[in-house]
């Protein structure tokens, strides 16, 4: 038994719209909604003698006040006016937006998430560009973004990002399953576009990507791909130059436990942990190589019971094109205690580690024996 039903919470049947047969429940959520309304609409249904009070909507403060102050009271009406002009944007009096010179970069942002307030935006915000719009579907967090941030306004409509002739460059930090649609509208409408990884989720929208980058090659994609900026990263990818064979390195990512009934668990949604997440050290082996991957092969963990999920616990190797060979270790079944990341390249004799973008250190290297950072830094 569920607040509204048998379907209150589960994102398969309210999100990815797969309905349970009428045979097996016979009063879903929705169909608890319909046999009310149908009820409501003939008749059947009386609730006018429950309703005390009218409101417009206006004055729905009032309202919550009545209902909270008088216990008497058991139903109010809110009303709206005939016509109500919908705002998809709104003018924030913000004192830190500012206004780019010409040519510079003029930003809007999509999906003001987790990711976009805590990461991407407080490394953002002190640079020279203009922050103009924050497009979120909830427009709470937009605007709220918006505000923090110095944007000049939010929306809750991403084509008004789209449709700006001002914005010239966009960052897309939406769910996985939105970022190919939205590369593919940015460009063209003529946007340089930043995307947070994955660019996709499947070979049909890599091709469909290709073909319209393509036909705008003139505008940058960018993918969020931010450790091979990382310090470290960069001093390894230095140190490499200079190597005489290929690399042999390996990744073990004790990525920790996600339960099966998150999004980016979803196949459709999020892609998977590997596609969502572990694209980040397969382009890192593939940035300290200066090759691309030309083969993969994967085993996950067994299908057995006590596993909810078996493609978070994932061991790849990669072949690329110099004959270098990397291998990726995702676990989401270790301890948070032990490091996140932990980096090892073998080569010409030497041996570089890197621990969670903390510690680098060097065996064997006659010019280099340690790298040691105050904190973290992963490279945004």
């Amino acid at each position: 038994s569920c607040s509204y039903g048998p379907g209150r919470y589960d994102p398969a049947y309210e999100q990815g719209g797969q309905d349970y047969p009428l045979g097996f429940v016979r009063w879903t959520e929705q169909r608890n909604f319909e046999a009310i309304l149908q009820q409501l609409s003939s008749g059947m249904l009386q609730v006018d003698e429950l309703i005390s009070d009218t409101f417009p909507i206006e004055k729905a403060d009032a309202a919550y006040r009545m209902l909270t102050d008088e216990p008497s009271k058991m139903a109010l009406l809110l009303t709206y006016p005939e016509q109500v002009p919908l705002k998809k944007t709104i003018i924030i009096k913000s004192a830190q937006a500012k206004t780019a010179p010409s040519g510079k970069v003029v930003a809007g942002l999509i999906g003001a998430g987790n990711f976009a307030k805590l990461t991407l935006l407080p490394a953002i915000k002190g640079a020279s560009i203009r922050l103009k719009t924050v497009a979120d579907i909830n427009g709470v967090s937009g605007t709220h973004a918006a505000k923090k941030f110095g944007f000049e306004q939010a929306s809750n409509d991403y084509k008004e990002i789209l449709n700006d002739p001002e914005i010239n460059t966009v960052f897309i930090t939406t769910r996985h399953d939105l970022h190919a649609r939205m590369v593919i509208e940015a460009l063209q409408t003529g946007k340089h576009v930043h995307v947070e990884k994955p660019l996709c989720l499947s070979q049909d929208q890599l091709k469909e990507i290709k073909q319209v980058y393509a036909e705008h090659s003139s505008k940058q994609l960018f993918v969020g791909f931010n450790r091979r900026f990382s310090p470290h990263a960069q001093k390894m990818q230095e140190l490499l130059k200079v190597r005489s064979t290929p690399l042999m390195m390996t990744c073990v990512i004790n990525a920790g436990a996600i339960p099966a009934d998150v999004w980016i668990q979803d196949d459709a949604v999020g892609g998977g942990r590997i596609i969502g997440e572990g694209c980040h050290w397969l382009d890192l082996m593939s940035y300290w190589a200066g090759q691309p991957i030309t083969s993969v092969s994967a085993t996950m963990m067994g299908r057995v019971s006590g596993v909810d999920v078996a493609s978070d616990k994932m061991s790849l190797t990669v072949s690329l094109a110099d004959g270098s060979v990397g291998t990726l270790h995702y676990f989401a079944n270790g301890h948070k205690s032990y490091p996140k990341e932990t980096m090892e390249v073998f080569c010409d004799g030497k041996i570089l580690r890197l621990d969670n973008f903390r510690k680098l250190k060097g065996f064997g290297w006659n010019n280099f024996n340690k790298m040691n950072l105050w904190g973290q830094d992963k490279g945004h």
